[in-house]
């Protein structure tokens, strides 16, 4: 029994690259459109929308789902990670208030404990444990999931089979769209990266 998942990271954001983490963020007009681009090339193949609780994500998956007749599926395990006192703050105003940790962090990093934060170990604990159940509770099936730049990095290191660490070495831009297929033999990624 194969099972097919369309990974769509959320667009762009108003005020540009920040470490939002679990802050709600509103899109811009250019990264909604970006993402019903997607939508429109995936239209009618996708039985099933799963998407992380927040805005960015969420409001885009369930108008799809509505306007396509199909279920959508709030999983709150697929949010983006917590980054404590890093929330909301640019890559510079991260160095200014805590110089070199950002590098480290994009070099490695596991075992790291950003101040206020989710481990990068439990972070992707709660994400691929959340997968693995959509993988069981949907299988067989054609699902998209919509999420965040740090959730699907999770992801496809553990489809496979990559260190955490790998995670600070997949690229993944506003509204890219990649596919794994899964089946008994395991999980294979398809594409990656892929815009509309």
């Amino acid at each position: 029994m194969q099972t097919s998942i369309d990974l769509l990271r959320h667009g762009e954001l108003v005020g540009g690259v920040r470490y939002r983490g679990t802050i709600e963020a509103d899109l811009t007009a250019k990264g909604r459109a970006d993402m019903d681009a997607v939508w429109a090339r995936l239209d009618g193949q996708v039985e099933l929308i799963v998407t992380s609780p927040l805005s960015r994500c969420r409001l885009a998956a369930e108008q799809w789902a509505e306007h396509s007749g199909l279920d959508c599926e709030v999983v709150a395990d697929f949010r983006e990670m917590h980054y404590g006192a890093w929330e909301g703050l640019s890559a510079d105003q991260i160095e200014q208030r805590f110089p070199g940790e950002l590098a480290r962090w994009r070099e490695n990093p596991v075992g790291m404990q950003i101040p206020g934060a989710e481990s990068i170990e439990t972070f992707a604990h709660r994400v691929t444990h959340a997968w693995d159940a959509m993988l069981r509770d949907h299988a067989g099936r054609h699902v998209l999931l919509v999420a965040h730049s740090g959730s699907l990095r999770v992801i496809l290191t553990h489809v496979l089979g990559a260190p955490l660490s790998a995670t600070r070495r997949v690229a993944m831009p506003y509204a890219a769209w990649s596919r794994v297929r899964h089946n008994e033999c395991g999980s294979l990624l398809t594409h990656l990266n892929q815009s509309a």
